[in-house]
């Protein structure tokens, strides 16, 4: 039974290297069909972790971790912005000749994979989208920070208040368990990797 590869490539235009992790059939040099796996917020590849395999009988799956998160290193000039990381997406499916693929797209993967659709709807086989969001409406409370920092100038000073208010084991933790009565059953790995 073949296993999930851990691989990073690295990407010249946006110097970023990407962390990735990627299953195929055991007897397919190149698989008919891609699915592209983008995880949310705060997460990574990791949470893919077990479903790879699953779809992995079937599809050449692909789960990058975005600039960020998880183990994907970009320059300190990034800029984190949903087009910059659809941006390096787009350099990452054609750095791995990835022309045709479906895309599973999940919370924080949502709107990167949605401007990627919007650039290459050509490419595009078919969209899964769990919790993911195209629009602000229903956002609630929790999101203030992040809502405020949207409409920031992207300072220092802006980008220091949203990661003391987001970007903490607290807060990682909280939307991990927030609405589970089964709080056990969440490995923590998840919410501390």
């Amino acid at each position: 039974m073949p296993t999930t590869q851990i691989k990073t490539i690295s990407l010249p235009k946006s110097g970023v290297r990407v962390f990735y992790r990627e299953q195929s059939p055991e007897n397919a040099l190149i698989p008919e069909k891609t699915i592209l796996l983008l995880h949310g917020f705060p997460s990574s590849s990791h949470q893919y972790r077990n479903l790879i395999p699953l779809l992995a009988s079937r599809y050449r799956v692909v789960a990058p971790d975005l600039p960020g998160f998880g183990f994907t290193e970009a320059p300190a000039s990034f800029e984190y912005t949903f087009e910059a990381l659809a941006n390096t997406l787009a350099e990452f499916l054609d750095k791995l000749s990835i022309s045709k693929f479906s895309l599973y797209i999940f919370d924080y993967g949502a709107p990167v994979g949605l401007r990627l659709t919007l650039e290459r709807p050509n490419d595009i086989e078919a969209i899964i989208s769990q919790n993911g969001n195209a629009y602000i409406e229903g956002f609630g409370d929790v999101w203030g920070p992040i809502q405020d920092f949207w409409a920031s100038k992207n300072s220092a000073e802006d980008r220091s208040k949203v990661a003391t208010a987001m970007l903490n084991f607290e807060t990682t933790k909280f939307q991990y368990e927030n609405g589970t009565p089964k709080t056990k059953v969440i490995a923590p790995e998840s919410y501390t990797l």
